[in-house]
């Protein structure tokens, strides 16, 4: 069985393709939400800025031990690959967003998501300031 790359894996600079750093007090939140929607729809990882979804476990009752230990070795197997583009959707969103944005955002065991939610948080809180 051939392994594929996932197109997100070959991404080795965000900020060629999201130029803009945003910055606490930017009124370019709009254009870097834009710009960053789009370049994860092109690298298939638009998903991870959405809430993960549980895995779906098929309804299959595997006749032998074998054909049952691949099927939990595939599941686990896709269960990293997301591990590991979340997080590459993470570093992305880190890099493109100001060092104050940061520090407020950061928090340990991040995904991807809860950092677009808590970045668009900020930008939010701001419009009614």
């Amino acid at each position: 069985m051939e392994s594929k790359l996932h197109p997100v894996l070959t991404v080795s600079n965000i900020k060629t393709h999201v130029p803009i750093i945003l910055k606490k007090d930017s009124t370019r939140y709009t254009t870097w939400k834009t710009l960053f929607k789009v370049h994860c729809q092109i690298y298939e990882v638009l998903d991870h800025l959405s809430p993960k979804q549980p895995a779906i476990k098929p309804a299959i009752e595997y006749s032998d031990a074998t054909a049952a230990a691949k099927a939990e070795a595939a599941a686990r197997a896709a269960d990293t690959l997301w591990t590991q583009l979340d997080v590459v959707v993470l570093q992305w969103i880190y890099a493109t967003i100001s060092a104050p944005i940061l520090h407020i955002i950061l928090q340990p065991g991040q995904t991807a998501h809860d950092a677009w939610i808590a970045v668009k948080s900020e930008f939010s809180d701001n419009k009614n300031t």
